[in-house]
């Protein structure tokens, strides 16, 4: 199985270390990674402000990068929907069409495709918070929404349930937004603020010592919010965990 690394901009920007995470975890599986180095962002900064046909260029980029891999896998669901569900500014070719059913999100690719059923070198002895962005709950269906009367399910639960010594602090709202939703953080950042804020009390009403999240972009803006509202909180990237991370 050949797989393609796909960083996202603002993980290459402010945290290499969930990229250099997910990397070192696929490769623990035996599986053969490559990171492009010529990659760039998937256009969802546009698209989320409505500038879809000014993305056509980068989806094309994307394409040319990633359509040789069997699977391409990032560690976002935000930019893993922006590429299955809302790459649309370029003709959809046979190429396009197989890059974008074969993006996967990291949790669900780890889950669904390899299906993997133990970390043994992973071990996190902390009480730790779940985060799941919007995107990944909603779109990705990554868990299940308490909004829905459905068979309760959380595919990033069940892995992290495979680290020993992990402790899990329950939300009060756990699917809540958090505010941070791209460029609404920008356009918005009165709203965008108390979001957060409202998110990061709920965390520490919980006990939490750790937070965690598929998505970094969400976690840098609760992270923001946290240190700014002087909470004893700390925020990692389930990648990390899931590859050995102890603190």
């Amino acid at each position: 199985m050949k797989v393609g690394l796909f960083v996202p901009c603002y993980v290459d920007m402010f945290h290499p270390e969930t990229g250099i995470a997910t990397l070192e975890l696929l490769e623990r599986f035996g599986l053969s990674v490559e990171y492009p180095v010529d990659q760039t962002c998937c256009g969802q900064p546009m698209t989320n402000t409505g500038c879809e046909r000014e993305a056509a260029r980068t989806e094309e980029l994307f394409v040319r990068n990633f359509d040789k891999y069997d699977y391409i896998v990032t560690p976002s669901g935000s930019c893993t929907n922006q590429v299955r569900n809302n790459m649309t500014a370029i003709e959809q070719s046979d190429a396009v069409k197989h890059v974008r059913s074969r993006t996967y999100e990291l949790v669900e690719f780890l889950h669904d495709v390899l299906k993997v059923d133990a970390f043994p070198w992973a071990e996190f002895p902390h009480r730790v918070a779940l985060h799941n962005n919007c995107n990944t709950l909603r779109n990705l269906r990554i868990a299940s929404m308490t909004e829905r009367r459905e068979e309760p399910f959380s595919k990033p639960k069940a892995l992290l349930k495979m680290v020993k010594g992990i402790e899990f602090a329950d939300l009060t709202r756990p699917d809540e937004c958090c505010g941070f939703g791209g460029t609404f953080s920008v356009f918005e950042e009165g709203v965008s603020a108390k979001m957060g804020q409202d998110k990061v009390t709920d965390q520490l009403k919980s006990g939490a010592e750790y937070v965690t999240s598929s998505d970094s972009s969400c976690m840098m803006h609760q992270e923001g919010c946290a240190r700014r509202m002087g909470a004893n909180l700390k925020y990692i990237h389930i990648a990390q965990i899931l590859n050995g991370a102890r603190a």
